[in-house]
């Protein structure tokens, strides 16, 4: 749900010449429901036209990413369905059905779905946005930086190659050229997109958290939710500043809130946490045996909560067994940096650090700047008793000054000296 944003930019202009005036009843709704209610006026005046159809399948994909809730992606389905019963293999229509895979996570059928369109029309600068987000989710990144480059060189300056660019030089390890990038994009996006302008500003804001500068976030996360309110993803992360804060009741109310909004299981892991650390022991205990039932229950689907059931099981149940037999599951459909980087660390917990190691070290080949995965990699290095290269991971998560990077910092005081130093 997170890389929706090129899709939605690149139809935003076509939706919009659907809608009409608002009046007072649809005023109050958001871009995406006056889209919804838009598009189903079109298809109640052309019933047998299937631009109605992409127009409401569109829209509701922009209500999953307002709401975080991806039960509107199956409604999209449904008038994606309607569509290509209308005329079949239209390439609008296929376009929005790859939109679909990516939202709900099947990216390798995304990949393939984009490639075959790829080649049906060479220069669609929409399909290689696809391209990318479903290389870049997969982890092939030189060919996700590949697609991104294309979209450059056919529409120069396109708000969704921004995005996409911005999101890659993250990947690389260049966060303020990611920073720039997103707010090139937010200067060029109309201020009607209310909700592009708030996931722009809640990305923007998460740069700056992870480079430790937790005032700049929390400010650009309140812009973010002030201009889209109750916005799932800036509700989230400014919880996480407020942990990075140590206002851990803060974080609480936020996690909450943002759980009562959209019951997503990861969610759930993320209150639970913010719980523990406020001292709610007893509620956060309860809430964690919840997320572990819902999180089993959805761990054989695409769209899962995984990666946190990953570190629930590695760090607050002791249970590594169960953590490697998931990871392994993770692994074995996607390697992108953060996948390898639950997978090392489950090996790691394990004892099969050699393994963790060639893990963790491929994730930050990329050249990714986290400092949490820079704190494994030290931690990793120690345990395959490599105590220069722990210290050099160390040092490098402790630069960026998280509460990652503190642990990094007792992490890095409890190494020996090296000797003759």
């Amino acid at each position: 749900m997170k890389r929706l944003l090129a899709l939605m930019l690149m139809t935003a202009a076509t939706l919009a010449g659907a809608q009409t005036n608002p009046s007072a009843s649809t005023a109050e709704l958001s871009p995406a429901e006056r889209s919804m209610a838009d598009s189903q006026s079109v298809i109640r005046d052309k019933p047998t036209q299937y631009a109605g159809y992409n127009l409401l399948a569109t829209a509701l994909i922009r209500r999953a990413r307002e709401t975080s809730d991806a039960r509107y992606y199956a409604q999209a389905e449904d008038a994606v369905k309607k569509s290509l019963q209308l005329v079949p293999s239209q390439f609008d229509t296929k376009q929005i059905q790859v939109s679909l895979l990516l939202g709900e996570h099947d990216f390798p059928a995304a990949l393939e779905a984009a490639k075959a369109l790829n080649k049906q029309v060479p220069d669609d600068v929409m399909v290689y946005g696809l391209l990318t987000e479903a290389n870049a989710e997969l982890g092939n990144y030189h060919d996700a930086e590949s697609a991104a480059q294309w979209m450059l060189n056919l529409r120069p300056g396109n708000l969704p190659a921004l995005t996409h660019a911005a999101h890659l030089r993250e990947l690389f390890g260049d966060i303020d050229g990611s920073y720039e990038l997103l707010q090139m994009a937010y200067e060029s996006t109309p201020p009607t997109e209310d909700e592009e302008r708030a996931w722009l500003l809640t990305q923007m804001g998460h740069l700056r958290l992870a480079t430790g500068n937790t005032d700049a976030a929390q400010k650009l996360l309140e812009q973010a939710l002030t201009t889209f309110p109750n916005y799932p993803f800036a509700m989230g992360a400014l919880g996480e500043v407020r942990i990075e804060q140590t206002r851990y009741g803060e974080a609480v109310a936020l996690f909450r809130q943002r759980y009562q909004f959209t019951s997503r299981t990861e969610n759930l892991y993320d209150l639970a946490r913010a719980l523990q650390l406020a001292g709610g022991e007893g509620e956060a205990k309860k809430l964690f045996a919840e997320f572990e039932r819902k999180s089993l229950l959805e761990s054989s689907h695409k769209d899962n909560s995984n990666r946190e059931l990953i570190f629930y099981y590695a760090d607050c149940v002791k249970q590594p067994v169960q953590a490697l037999q998931l990871a392994e599951q993770e692994y074995s459909w996607r390697k992108d940096v953060y996948t390898l980087d639950a997978y090392a660390w489950a090996l790691h917990r394990n004892g099969r650090d050699v393994e963790a190691r060639k893990q963790i070290e491929a994730a930050l080949a990329v050249g990714i700047r986290d400092a949490k995965l820079l704190l494994h990699a030290g931690e990793i290095a120690r345990a395959a008793g490599d105590p220069d290269a722990a210290r050099r991971y160390l040092k490098q998560s402790l630069e960026l000054n998280t509460l990652d990077s503190e642990q990094a910092r007792l992490a890095l005081a409890s190494l020996a000296p090296t000797p003759g130093r």
